[in-house]
């Protein structure tokens, strides 16, 4: 099936980018920011998304980069998913998007797909969700009218639903750096290579000082739910705590049991929910002990 009609735009700078959707906005048009193109496009061949104008990104300059900077890892909404995987920095800064970004679909989506549009386009099967969910990532979005900061909790609103407004474009992530001992990990159980997650944990750990509890913790789930979940009664058990088998196993009952799986062809909801418990299991244990080898 081919899309429906559609105009093109495409700007060479920001402002002429933040101008066009401020003009599309005003005229109430239904315009859709086109970057890496790996989910919207698909959606626009089956008309399950019809924009009436695209605006494509890919020529706007300074927004592929990678670079640490203000006690954050700063990243471009351009930067590419084999950018991230490749990127000597997001190694060193930070274990779970690390961990996270050779899992993104398949060689292809990862040559062309880009952080901004997978956060943008806020799929619940999505992995870069959970991750900046378990690390407390913040959003960046510029209009004509100025800059706003997004905590990732507020950003994501639910299903293919995020808090940008048609005026915004959504500009960079920044993740928090370690202030620590730290380490973190991605699982993810999909039916073949470059598959959805089946179930996906992202998992944070901030030691203290001396390395014996835990000071800071995030745990994001990916396809067990409506929406990317953050496991906060998980996270709350573990704050304060001596990392050890026990408390592991409490964080992994308590993730599961706010998972909201459905059963379906790749498993039932309890099968998925076990998953869940494992994986938090295995992270949290992975966490630990990239934080007391750094």
């Amino acid at each position: 099936m081919y899309p429906a009609r559609f105009d093109y735009l495409a700007p060479t700078t920001i402002e002429e980018a933040l101008d066009a959707l401020s003009r599309l906005s005003q005229r109430g048009e239904d315009a859709k920011i086109l970057a890496g193109g790996q989910s919207l496009i698909p959606l626009m061949k089956l008309r399950l998304a019809s924009p009436s104008v695209l605006v494509d990104i890919n020529r706007l300059p300074g927004l592929a980069f990678i670079e640490p900077a203000d006690g954050h890892l700063r990243i471009g909404a351009l930067a590419r998913h084999s950018d991230l995987a490749e990127s000597n920095v997001v190694r060193r800064s930070n274990h779970t998007m690390a961990a996270a970004a050779p899992w993104i679909s398949d060689p292809l989506v990862r040559n062309l797909g880009t952080i901004g549009g997978s956060l943008a386009h806020a799929d619940p099967l999505g992995d870069w969700a959970s991750v900046m969910l378990a690390c407390g990532a913040d959003i960046v979005a510029r209009s004509t009218a100025g800059e706003r900061i997004m905590p990732i909790g507020e950003f994501l609103l639910g299903l293919f639903t995020t808090a940008l407004r048609p005026d915004e474009l959504l500009t960079e992530v920044r993740v928090p750096r370690y202030r620590g001992p730290a380490g973190g990990t991605y699982l993810k159980l999909e039916r073949k290579v470059g598959d959805y997650a089946t179930v996906g944990v992202a998992v944070h750990l901030q030691l203290d000082q001396g390395k014996q509890r835990i000071a800071e913790a995030g745990i994001g789930l990916t396809s067990v739910a409506p929406s990317n979940l953050k496991a906060v009664a998980a996270e709350q058990a573990l704050v304060g705590e001596a990392p050890g088998e026990e408390l592991f196993a409490e964080a992994g009952d308590l993730a599961a049991r706010a998972a909201e799986p459905r059963s379906d062809l790749r498993g039932s909801a309890e099968y998925k929910r076990d998953v869940v418990r494992t994986f938090v299991q295995r992270g949290l244990a992975r966490a630990v002990e990239l934080a007391r080898a750094g």
